[in-house]
């Protein structure tokens, strides 16, 4: 899911885990570690704010978004 569709309203967001980051460049898997996730279908709830969408942006492919207020 691309940040595109997050509402900036929203207070959090959850990010899931979902692809591996293996085959990815250096910058992909930090920014996998910046947002916390370690594990394969690892959930974190991070604040809805620019930085952290566009980290979502660069590895929308590895993660899944959900919206929770």
């Amino acid at each position: 899911m691309q940040s595109k569709n997050i509402d900036p309203q929203a207070k959090t967001v959850r990010i899931t885990y979902v692809r591996s980051a293996i085959g990815y460049d250096k910058t992909q898997k930090g920014t996998v570690r910046a947002l916390g996730l370690r594990r394969l279908g690892q959930t974190v709830e991070r604040a809805n704010s620019a930085a952290v969408r566009g980290m979502i942006d660069s590895i929308g492919h590895l993660v899944e978004v959900e919206v929770s207020n």
